[in-house]
């Protein structure tokens, strides 16, 4: 596996507005190089500590079930585990098992955890056969990237072990950093989508009347509120 990290240690922690670090990897639906496979588009990228586990299984049949939510939003997904991609194969039966849909997007075989160092997940120091390491061992395997067209990481979730995912959060949030990247709007607490936004601050007060001829609300100085 080839890891194009921008120069950056693959042991420093990924934040937002950082380059999300490039690689070739196998996966469930061939060999990817990340940032060409994602192009114009957004991605989410969302791993796990190991296949054939409980939460994570929901998880991925979750992902399944609302996946044309994210075509929608011209978003691609990917998921991550440090397994083969033959227990991935193995681990997607056991998914529509139990949660009636197999996932339709492509797993990473992350075997010589080359990924998730370079994404800040796993010690630099992590060798050997991945499928001799437990789940717990790879506890730090739960993140969620969420990536723009531009290749920069716009959110960083992790999660732990024992709490299963919300995925109509990260819905929103793509909703919320597709209006701000489209139309220079940012979104308040508890938003969803069809709320009031704000207009966001590098917007000046010209150009805001430009785009709102109507004006907005303003009820203190450093805010304005428009119809989103």
């Amino acid at each position: 596996m080839k890891i194009r990290t921008n120069h950056r240690s693959p042991t420093v922690s990924l934040t937002i507005g950082d380059l999300a670090p490039d690689f070739t990897a196998q996966t469930t639906e061939g060999e990817i190089s990340f940032h060409d496979w994602i192009g114009d588009s957004w991605a989410v990228l969302f791993s796990h500590p190991r296949d054939f586990t409980p939460v994570c299984t929901t998880e991925l049949g979750y992902m399944a079930a609302i996946k044309p939510e994210f075509d929608r939003r011209d978003t691609k997904i990917i998921g991550l585990s440090v397994d083969p991609v033959d227990n991935h194969v193995r681990w997607a039966q056991d998914i529509e098992q139990v949660q009636g849909v197999a996932p339709n997007y492509p797993m990473i075989a992350d075997t010589d955890h080359a990924v998730a160092k370079a994404y800040g997940m796993l010690p630099a120091d992590v060798a050997g056969d991945p499928t001799a390491r437990t789940p717990a061992q790879n506890a730090t395997l739960r993140n969620v990237f969420v990536i723009g067209p531009d290749k920069q990481i716009k959110l960083v979730l992790v999660y732990p072990m024992s709490t299963g995912r919300n995925f109509d959060e990260i819905l929103r949030v793509i909703d919320s950093l597709q209006l701000t990247a489209d139309h220079q709007l940012t979104t308040p607490a508890q938003w969803q989508p069809g709320d009031d936004a704000i207009i966001a601050g590098s917007v000046s007060d010209e150009q805001a009347r430009e785009r709102y001829p109507d004006g907005w609300q303003q009820p203190l100085p450093y805010m304005r509120v428009v119809p989103a």
